[in-house]
């Protein structure tokens, strides 16, 4: 692993960058029904009916303005918390614009491969961000001692997009300090089974800030909904610098109906279940000698290594399947895909496409 200086410019980018704006929507947008989409992590079903009808039943509310104190005292319940640590956003990408310039920082760092939008959004507020890019032969696992000491802002995912990598709350908890903000991703930690090696619940360390989406177990992406978790006055902080009424009812519906307790269970159920299709699509991608897959995956997708990799995603989209390019990810190249784990007569005939694709080299 090693530490990348990088500055923002006129585009937001530095010259040679990935595209740190391409996200898995882009391999399906516009593509009718015809692709199977392995390239959204999006929970495959959902919305379930349960959680439509309770945001259609929101509808009613429109003429009055969003009251978000029932969502927040939820979502304070479910996690244990006090209700000043909460605050609900328009989906996690908000609260990203929110810490990139509501928090008084002078050199934040951001864990690569990761989810490139907290980088996106440091650029834009004017911030020089540093890497620490981690790599394939240490199974991108993070080393504490490779974030410079003086960093103020430091921002991991976990587990982490794209390497489905879950690093261990202990090494995590080591990157806490005083004056430091240690902002952790947990948007797809919902999708492990008892939300192992999540901090959401910790209030003893300094400077923690974890977000959640609900975007991806309960097919949420279109209604723009999350929250962070963190310290009063870090919480004061950032709704200082949302704009009035920033999520809508519909959104406030769904916060509260999936924080109580029979959606948790659902949802543990479905990580349990994602886990045995997760080990189903490796054990079938393992009969590949031209495809290494990085592990132990623990999140909803994993990542992949194949030479060649855009000719092969690009045949694959012919056949029928979309599937997220890694090349805009800082720290890979163009020989990695990620793919999000499906049902395992999606995976079969996944499988199926890439052997074909495979044999045409």
């Amino acid at each position: 692993m090693h530490m990348t200086p990088t500055s923002p410019t006129p585009s937001g980018l530095a010259p040679a960058d990935p595209d740190l704006r391409h996200h898995g929507d882009a391999e399906v947008r516009g593509a009718g029904a015809h692709l199977t989409d392995l390239a959204v992590n999006v929970r495959a079903g959902t919305p379930p009916e349960w959680l439509r009808e309770r945001i259609a039943g929101s509808l009613a509310s429109l003429a009055a303005y969003p009251d978000g104190r029932a969502a927040r005292r939820a979502v304070a319940e479910r996690h244990g918390l006090p209700e000043e640590r909460v605050l609900l956003t328009a989906g996690a990408a908000e609260a990203f614009v929110l810490l990139a310039r509501a928090l008084p920082v002078r050199r934040p760092v951001v864990v690569h491969p990761q989810f490139t939008e907290p980088e996106a959004a440091l650029r834009d507020a004017g911030h020089r961000v540093g890497r620490v890019v981690l790599s394939a032969e240490d199974g991108f696992r993070l080393d504490p001692r490779a974030v410079p000491a003086d960093a103020d802002l430091v921002v991991v995912g976990n587990p982490t997009n794209p390497t489905s990598v879950l690093h261990p709350a202990r090494d995590l908890a080591r990157l806490a300090r005083p004056g430091r903000y240690l902002v952790v991703d947990e948007a797809f930690v919902d999708a492990v089974p008892g939300e192992r090696e999540s901090l959401a619940a910790r209030t003893d360390l300094p400077g923690l800030v974890v977000l959640r989406s609900l975007t991806k177990t309960w097919g949420l992406a279109g209604l723009r909904v999350g929250y962070v978790l963190a310290a009063p006055d870090t919480v004061a902080a950032l709704e200082r610098a949302q704009p009035l009424w920033p999520v809508s009812s519909p959104a406030l519906a769904a916060a509260e109906a999936c924080s109580a307790p029979p959606a948790l269970a659902e949802a543990a159920r479905a990580a349990h279940r994602t886990a045995a299709e997760r080990a189903y699509l490796v054990a079938r991608l393992a009969e590949f000698g031209e495809v290494t897959v990085h592990g132990p995956a623990e999140g909803p997708f994993v990542l992949i290594r194949t030479a060649g990799a855009d000719r092969v995603r690009t045949r694959l989209r012919g056949l029928g399947f979309a599937v997220r390019r890694g090349d805009t990810f800082p720290g890979l190249g163009p020989d990695y895909l990620r793919l999000a784990v499906r049902d395992p007569a999606t995976t079969d005939r996944f499988v199926t496409a890439l052997g074909t694709v495979l044999a045409e080299s």
